[in-house]
């Protein structure tokens, strides 16, 4: 099963159409991050630890 499948996508309100983008999605101990432009390209998953400490 995908981690982040239940949960919704969202990206900053700061983003505009057409721009390279990433949207984040949360389920609780794993983020997903992926292209917004290219959603269906799959996405990386990581513990909510290690996201934290990426950003």
């Amino acid at each position: 099963m995908d981690p982040v499948t239940p949960c919704g996508w969202r990206r900053s309100s700061k983003s505009t159409p057409g721009r390279d983008c990433v949207e984040v999605a949360e389920l609780s101990n794993v983020i997903g991050v992926r292209d917004s432009k290219y959603p269906e390209g799959g996405h990386l998953a990581r513990a909510s630890k290690a996201f934290k400490k990426l950003v």
